[in-house]
């Protein structure tokens, strides 16, 4: 059995762990940092721990791709996988820290006006204090309650809202952080009494739009939104019509429809926007690279052993 990894991130502890979880199994593990780098000769591989396109696009030998990252719309494509029995997992579940931590992060950033402070500042301005707002009191609507949502969901907890509503397709969550958990059919319910709206939805079919220009105009006015899902999930133009018209307070995005965002897009100069570059979760923390290596050796066990993946991804859902 033949095994890829090709990462650029990882540091040679974590090729020593992966190298030794085969050696345990009887299979020959190579390590590449781009799939530039990979040969002819190892296109045949039974397993790729990383990313090549080229490779699974025409391998009918490759029998598990394993992505280092949450998000798989990009491989949903047809005719994607040459092998159309290939499994497929992702590493959710290894990014709800960092993703978390980012949330909490633009938000406050958002409702204390820190980057309007921090401006202002950098030109040798001392300006008066103005209002501002708290995560205290909040009412807080999760949308998509996932590893990610319900991470973030715990760290707010900490801040004393005034409740925490979930929201995702089957309406219910084994979670206890949440006050009540509602099913993707009641949204339009809970937003009006939503304060600060955060979304972590994949891109399916169905949070295609999500949040449309309908929705918007449930909001109160002065509500936050922070995305850190998919771009696809709202309505950009509508987004940047709230923002400038004042009736929401803030947003903050760090995924779009397009990326990386064009020049030139009304996004960039959309007041009361942040913009962060899809950089929320990448693999760039210590407690993410540990836990993206042990799920992949995790299911490395499964695999050779004829059990079950435990994070395999349902093709037709596109999570």
């Amino acid at each position: 059995m033949k095994i890829l990894v090709i990462n650029n991130m990882l540091e040679q502890k974590y090729f020593d762990q992966i190298k030794s979880a085969a050696g345990e199994v009887g299979a020959q593990v190579f390590f590449y940092k781009s799939e530039a780098e990979i040969p002819q000769s190892n296109f045949d591989a039974d397993i790729i721990y990383g990313f090549a396109p080229s490779i699974v696009k025409t391998s009918r030998s490759l029998k598990w791709l394993c992505v280092p990252w949450a998000g798989v719309d990009s491989l949903m494509t047809p005719d994607y996988f040459a092998n159309e029995d290939c499994l497929l997992t992702n590493s959710a579940g290894a990014y709800g820290v960092s993703i978390a931590e980012h949330m909490i992060a633009v938000s406050l950033v958002m409702m204390r006006r820190l980057d309007q402070f921090m401006a202002e500042t950098r030109e040798g301005k001392w300006l008066s204090p103005r209002p501002q707002k708290s995560i205290k009191d909040c009412r807080i609507t999760v949308l998509g309650t996932g590893d990610i949502g319900t991470t973030f969901a715990s760290r707010a907890r900490a801040f004393e809202p005034a409740a925490i509503v979930g929201v995702c397709r089957s309406g219910k969550s084994s979670a206890s952080v949440y006050d009540k958990v509602l099913p993707v059919s009641e949204l339009d319910s809970i937003l009006s009494q939503t304060d600060l709206l955060a979304m972590s939805l994949p891109a399916t079919p169905e949070t295609k739009g999500i949040l449309s220009r309908e929705r918007f105009a449930l909001l109160p006015q002065d509500a936050y939104i922070v995305n850190v899902g998919r771009g696809s999930a709202i309505d950009e133009d509508a987004l940047a019509d709230n923002l400038e018209s004042g009736h929401l307070a803030g947003a903050a995005l760090d995924v779009f429809q397009t990326e990386p965002l064009p020049a030139g897009h009304r996004l960039w100069k959309t007041k009361n926007l942040l913009i962060t570059p899809h950089v929320a979760g990448n693999m760039t923390l210590p407690y993410t690279k540990d836990k993206n290596v042990q799920m992949f050796i995790e299911d490395l066990k499964n695999f050779t052993e004829g059990r079950p993946l435990h994070y395999l991804v349902d093709r037709k859902l596109g999570y």
